[in-house]
C-alpha cells in the first residue's frame, strides 16, 4: 500500500540562498561578456575574447540554472515518514527515528556568535521566522554526508536533528503529525522558546 503524501512546503532556507546566489553568478556571466566585448574592441587577438566571452556564456546560464530550482526544494510529511527533497538529494525520515519536535526562532537557534561571518547576511532576514527543529534516534546518514548537500542553517549544532524552515511552518507542524499519528487531531508541537510572529522575506 503506497504511503499517503501530504502537501508539499518549499524549504525556506534552500530557496533563500540560490535567490541571492543566481543574482550573483547571472552578473559575473555579463560582465565576463562585457569584458570579452571591451578585449575584442581594443584588437586583442580573437581566441582571447571568444575565451572571455565563451565563460560568460557558460556562468550566466549557470546563474540562470540556478534561478529555475531556487523554488524546488520541499518538506512533505507521509504517513510514515518525512521527505525532505532538494535537485541534489532525496532523504526520507522514518516517523520511528523521531524522538520530538521543537519550535524556536532561526536568530535563536543561529545567534551570530555561532555561525562563521559568510552566514550572517544569509541569517539575518530569517532570523524571525520559526522553525521546527526535529531530534531524531539517528539521521538516514551522517550529517556529515548532509552537509555536503545541505546548507549548514539545516543543523544547530551535531546532534542527530534536522532544522526545517516553511513558511506556514503551524499548517506544516500540523499535518505532520496528523499524518504521524494515522490522519488524527493533530498533537500539539512541544516549545521549548517563545515563538515570535511570523515575518515574510522580502521578495526579490
Amino acid at each position: 500500500m503506497a504511503s499517503k503524501g501530504g502537501r508539499r512546503y518549499p524549504l525556506v532556507v534552500f530557496t533563500h540562498m540560490m535567490s541571492r546566489w543566481w543574482t550573483a553568478v547571472f552578473a559575473l556571466g555579463l560582465a565576463m561578456i562585457g569584458l570579452a566585448w571591451v578585449v575584442r574592441w581594443w584588437g586583442f587577438e580573437q581566441w582571447r575574447w571568444m575565451t572571455f566571452g565563451g565563460l560568460g556564456v557558460v556562468i550566466a546560464i549557470g546563474g540562470l540554472i540556478i534561478w529555475m530550482i531556487r523554488k524546488t526544494a520541499y518538506v512533505q510529511p507521509f504517513n510514515d515518514h518525512l521527505r525532505l527533497v532538494t535537485p541534489f538529494l532525496r532523504l526520507n525520515i522514518s516517523y520511528k527515528r523521531f524522538l520530538r519536535t521543537s519550535t524556536a526562532n532561526m536568530g535563536v537557534l543561529f545567534p551570530p556568535k555561532s555561525i562563521r561571518s559568510s552566514l550572517h547576511d544569509i541569517v539575518e532576514p530569517l532570523a524571525k521566522m520559526t522553525a521546527i527543529v526535529i531530534d531524531v534516534k539517528s539521521l538516514p546518514m551522517p550529517q556529515s554526508t548532509l552537509k555536503l548537500f545541505l546548507s549548514p542553517l539545516f543543523f544547530k549544532d551535531k546532534s542527530p536533528h534536522i532544522v526545517i524552515l516553511v513558511a506556514d511552518w503551524m499548517r506544516f507542524s500540523a499535518e505532520m503529525d496528523s499524518l504521524r499519528h494515522g490522519g488524527g487531531t493533530p498533537q500539539k508541537v512541544e516549545h521549548r522558546r517563545n515563538i515570535s510572529i511570523l515575518s515574510k522575506l522580502p521578495k526579490k
